[in-house]
């Protein structure tokens, strides 16, 4: 599973998802990303995602981005987690 900090992450790189509720993204809103929750991407992803684009998926805690990148990875996609620690 590729994996980067925040820090690190460029939009340039890719589309950046954040799974956080809409409330959370709002307050924490980063340049060029999109909201979009854990399930609603899960449920979706075919409608959301494009095979061979670059996507960095982001949540408060990890849990989700890292469940999300391990399905969506065994399915094919071009994912890497973000981590949001800044260290």
């Amino acid at each position: 599973m590729k994996r980067i900090s925040i820090r690190d992450y460029h939009e340039s790189m890719g589309t950046l998802i954040d799974l956080s509720d809409p409330i959370t993204y709002e307050k924490r809103k980063r340049p060029g990303s999109i909201n979009l929750t854990y399930d609603k991407l899960m449920l979706h992803y075919q409608t959301f995602l494009k095979k061979g684009e670059p996507y960095f998926i982001l949540c408060t805690k990890g849990i989700h981005s890292k469940r999300a990148v391990a399905i969506l990875e065994y399915y094919g996609y071009n994912v890497t987690q973000v981590s949001m620690e800044e260290d």
